[in-house]
């Protein structure tokens, strides 16, 4: 098992110090969510299943791959993800250039963890269609794929369409890992059939087994990689009964507060790594 570091529950001014902890003790990765913008209005900002706002327009934001590329220069081996980065809501070129650098600044240590996004006053902000977030999504993580590893691409699509480009440097990976998040039926189909891997949103071993199923359903047989955010873990004879469930990466929360959580990583560490 694999275990990361959500850094996006942190404030801000721990993530260097919770990511180069992480890096010393044996972490296999940190991760950071992002937006591009919140609005002032927060009419649209529902989050699904609740009757509240999913965002604080006084937030601070950051551009994920490029905070994650000054970690990168601060440690040394562990893995940089996002969880997730709202790829579609920039041209692929955009997304498709930093992640690539950020791979090739930490020598080929970047996860593209990617989401169709549920906050719908961004898109607007953003001028661009909500509704039309999932098939913008799914058609740049293939004009991505191609950018990374063809010589030279040329696309005419539903969203995107460019004459022949070039795009130097490719990744240091032969195959950058493009994680998909979401539990919608899009968002799984979309991680099984495009994509490298599923990461979850927090789950208990009694909630994720029937997202898990629908995976397996959907998945052709290739390699697949399953990250579940398990906030809730209760130690560490719980971790043989998410590999049995196909899970290889676990996102855990092992602090209660903030402040304790180089100490609630070092003590997790001395138990399970």
């Amino acid at each position: 098992m694999r275990f990361g570091v959500p850094l996006g529950l942190l404030h801000p001014d721990a993530w260097r110090d919770v990511a180069v902890a992480a890096d010393e003790l044996g972490f296999e990765s940190v991760w950071l969510p992002e937006h591009l913008v919140f609005a002032t209005d927060l009419s649209l900002a529902r989050y699904p299943g609740t009757d509240r706002p999913g965002i604080s327009p006084r937030t601070p934001l950051f551009d994920a791959p490029a905070y994650l590329c000054w970690l990168a220069g601060l440690t040394s081996r562990v893995r940089l993800g996002t969880a997730v980065h709202l790829y579609a809501l920039r041209h692929p070129f955009v997304s498709a250039r930093a992640f690539a650098t950020l791979d090739r600044v930490s020598g080929g240590r970047a996860i593209c963890g990617v989401g169709a996004g549920w906050y719908e006053g961004e898109w607007l902000a953003a001028g661009m269609d909500f509704g039309t977030r999932g098939a913008r999504l799914d058609e740049a993580i293939e004009v991505t794929r191609r950018l990374w590893s063809e010589p030279a691409v040329e696309h005419g699509g539903r969203f995107y369409s460019f004459p022949e480009v070039a795009f130097e440097p490719k990744p240091v990976q032969d195959r950058l890992p493009i994680l998909a998040g979401g539990e919608s039926g899009a968002a799984l189909r979309r991680a099984a059939r495009l994509c490298d891997g599923w990461i979850s949103m927090p789950h208990s071993l009694e909630t994720i087994g029937p997202q898990l199923d629908r995976l397996t359903a959907l998945r052709d047989g290739r390699p697949f990689s399953v990250t579940a955010h398990a906030y809730a873990l209760t130690g560490p004879a719980e971790i043989p009964r998410w590999e049995r469930l196909g899970v290889d990466r676990m996102i855990v929360r092992p602090w209660r507060r903030g402040r304790d959580a180089v100490a609630g990583l070092t003590a997790f560490a001395a138990d399970c790594l």
